[in-house]
């Protein structure tokens, strides 16, 4: 092989240089399964224990007799808890009056009891099992 078949070079001070070897890269990617995962769901029940006030209203009728003449209709009146309904009666005198035969008194008491009872509370949680 002559100088000018040859693809070396030569430098400057006499030497030659020849390629002898090159490297190249090649990249390649590929999927690798690695284990199995599973999620689901758990429910854990609770009991608590809950507790409210609740109110009731009661009425109780008490009836008053009053017996006494009156010019005009009463009016329903309230004092306080306390509502008053007259009950009124026509008799018969020399002249028609108005007699206030009694009243009707309705006190109203209000009750406070304390009602405790369990419920169920449910709080859920994911569980991850993952297999190697």
């Amino acid at each position: 092989m002559t100088r000018s078949e040859s693809t070396s070079s030569v430098e400057e001070g006499g030497e030659i240089e020849l390629p002898l070897m090159e490297e190249r890269i090649h990249v390649e990617k590929r999927q690798v399964g690695r284990g199995t995962v599973r999620v689901h769901t758990k429910v854990d029940v609770t009991q608590e224990l809950v507790s409210q006030d609740l109110e009731a209203e009661r009425v109780t009728v008490k009836r008053v007799p009053v017996d006494r003449y009156v010019e005009a209709v009463p009016q329903i009146r309230t004092e306080g808890d306390l509502t008053i309904i007259p009950v009124l009666e026509e008799v018969l005198v020399v002249e028609t009056k108005l007699l206030l035969k009694e009243e009707i008194h309705l006190q109203r008491t209000i009750e406070t009891e304390t009602a405790t009872q369990t419920v169920p509370i449910r709080k859920q949680r994911v569980v991850i099992d993952s297999d190697p």
